[in-house]
């Protein structure tokens, strides 16, 4: 489409160059968080900025897209907020279009989706089309209520997943793990190991708050992983983000995780709300643009004399490939990993993985 590919400079708008600065103020922590507000922020771009077309409005939406991923690159939800709502234009644009022409009837026939490809008109998004705004406002707040709900849609499948008097094992700090847990240990006896995740150990964190919740819990250094994963019944993590290809961008410790739990053929099941799903590959093994490199003061301090002849490095992120997982939980229900394309999919346009 015209303007779409054009790689200009953009200009953001007050409030998401605000935006991006609160975030790197870390004023703004959580993929939640984050989702949310991007798509407040898309919500708003929508309803106050002047555009007359579907294609007017998804440059501007792409612009501003840009800018943010290319600012928060690490910040995988945002990119990928940014992809829904431009998925959203497009099946609002598509469905009014449809109901103009069909009477009403929105739903594409089966020979309409068979020969679709040869609508000379499906990618036209030019002309205007009365009553988009609104249906688009619409179907942008039902997508907010929807994150509103996600962690409550995730904890709710804990019935299933896990029963009584289970060993479960986690890595790091995951506010939908912990959750998820909650809500098993309500109704059922559940036993619960923890790995600190050093140096920055935030495992800590969640055995504190798990024991509070009365649940039984044991927290582990990340070395002792492989000695207890016999015992091991399932094991639950969270993740960054979940690849085009299932695999997963998640807390530096859980490949060495995985790779135990695939030995001792323990379950692995990953908690990823439908937002942390990006269709984006992993295009190097050495993870360079892929990574981020923490703080190393808590194992090598600066004063100290070996840090004066010694490089310390300490990444934020593991790759896991998808092999080693066994199934991921979404708000929309359970999956296998060789299905996530499938749900990418329904999620994003082709024409925007690449922003």
């Amino acid at each position: 489409m015209k303007g779409l590919e054009e790689n200009s400079p953009v200009v953001p708008i007050q409030e998401i160059a605000e935006y991006v600065q609160n975030v790197r103020l870390r004023q703004i922590v959580g993929s939640l968080k984050l989702a949310t507000k991007t798509l407040g922020l898309m919500k708003d771009l929508v309803s106050r900025e002047p555009w007359n077309t579907a294609e007017e409005l998804l440059t501007l939406i792409r612009g501003q897209g840009r800018f943010l991923a290319e600012a928060l690159p690490h910040d995988i939800v945002v990119a990928n907020t940014t992809r829904r709502v431009m998925k959203i234009v497009r099946e609002e644009y598509d469905s009014s279009r449809v109901a103009h022409f069909d009477d009403g009837q929105s739903i594409l026939s089966l020979h309409k989706l068979v020969t679709q490809a040869a609508d000379p008109e499906r990618d036209d998004y030019s002309k205007p089309m009365p009553g988009l705004k609104n249906a688009l406002v619409d179907h942008l707040s039902e997508i907010e209520t929807e994150l509103e709900t996600t962690g409550d849609s995730i904890s709710a499948q804990a019935a299933e997943h896990i029963h009584s008097a289970e060993l479960i094992m986690t890595i790091g700090y995951s506010r939908a793990v912990e959750k998820f847990l909650r809500k098993a240990a309500e109704t059922r006896p559940i036993e619960v190991v923890v790995v600190e995740c050093a140096p920055d150990c935030r495992g800590q964190q969640l055995a504190a708050n798990l024991g509070r919740a009365k649940i039984q819990t044991t927290l582990i250094s990340d070395a002792a992983i492989f000695a207890i994963m016999s015992r091991i019944n399932k094991v639950i993590i969270g993740t960054h983000s979940v690849l085009a290809n299932g695999g997963l961008q998640a807390v530096c410790g859980t490949y060495s995780l995985a790779l135990s739990a695939k030995h001792f053929s323990v379950p692995v099941i990953v908690l990823a709300p439908t937002y942390k799903l990006t269709p984006v590959h992993l295009c190097n093994y050495e993870q360079g643009d892929f990574n981020i490199l923490g703080n190393t003061e808590a194992v090598l301090p600066f004063k100290s004399l070996a840090a004066r002849f010694t490089k310390a490095y300490n990444p934020l992120f593991d790759y896991v490939p998808p092999e080693l997982v066994t199934l991921f939980i979404t708000n929309n229900g359970s999956n296998a990993p060789s299905y996530i394309y499938r749900l990418i999919g329904e999620l994003y346009h082709p024409d925007d993985n690449q922003l």
